[in-house]
């Protein structure tokens, strides 16, 4: 596969407390935005001046912008290996189970109605926060994927995960994530072999 073609520039108009910038090519050439979550986390901030190189795609709108952000000199990274975790596969099964259970009598409906519910939402929520991502629009904060997954939206968030490629090699993102999901089962067998999830079921639902 041949790679794509890197440029060489140098950074103008850095706004640092914005986080976003310009970078003019070297070579003459139409500029591209530059935004500083394109840089690896152990580069230091860019300032105005600095020389880097960078790949360049185009947003929805057909903007230039600068991908894969690198300062002149910087060591190439070791690629990360993709996660091998069927995610989507986990979720699928997880959401099916659930449902089975509730058709058997093993879990009361209204566990079965949460999990379904929630995991759309969170499904959303990644979906938007990687659209957000791609069109430099507002993000959804971390804090509130890990709330909706805790509360029984993790299916729909691994399912979201893989089809989307969002998330999954940001390691401290995951180590929580995957704790919210110990958190919630064992969350939702307390509920239902205490008898409260029964209850609540029957109000709720009737």
């Amino acid at each position: 596969m041949v790679e794509p073609v890197r440029f060489a520039g140098r950074i103008i108009d850095w706004n640092d407390e914005k986080g976003f910038g310009f970078v003019v090519p070297s070579g003459g050439g139409e500029r591209a935005f530059v935004h500083v979550s394109e840089f690896r986390r152990t580069s230091r901030r860019p300032v105005d001046g600095d020389l880097i190189s960078y790949r360049t795609n185009k947003d929805t709108r057909g903007r230039l912008q600068a991908r894969e952000i690198r300062h002149a000199g910087e060591r190439i990274p070791e690629r990360r290996q993709p996660s091998r975790v069927p995610r989507m596969a986990i979720g699928f099964v997880a959401l099916v189970g659930v449902v089975g259970m509730a058709a058997i009598g093993t879990v009361p409906l209204l566990v079965a109605c949460v999990y379904g519910v929630l995991s759309g939402l969170s499904y959303l929520m990644y979906w938007w926060d990687k659209s957000a991502a791609q069109q430099r629009g507002q993000r959804t904060p971390e804090n509130s994927l890990h709330v909706v997954d805790l509360l029984g939206g993790w299916p729909g968030a691994l399912i979201a995960q893989q089809q989307y490629r969002h998330k999954t090699i940001k390691q401290p993102f995951q180590s929580i994530f995957w704790i919210t999901v110990l958190l919630n089962l064992i969350g939702a067998g307390w509920l239902t072999r205490s008898g409260i999830a029964s209850e609540l079921s029957k109000v709720i639902i009737g």
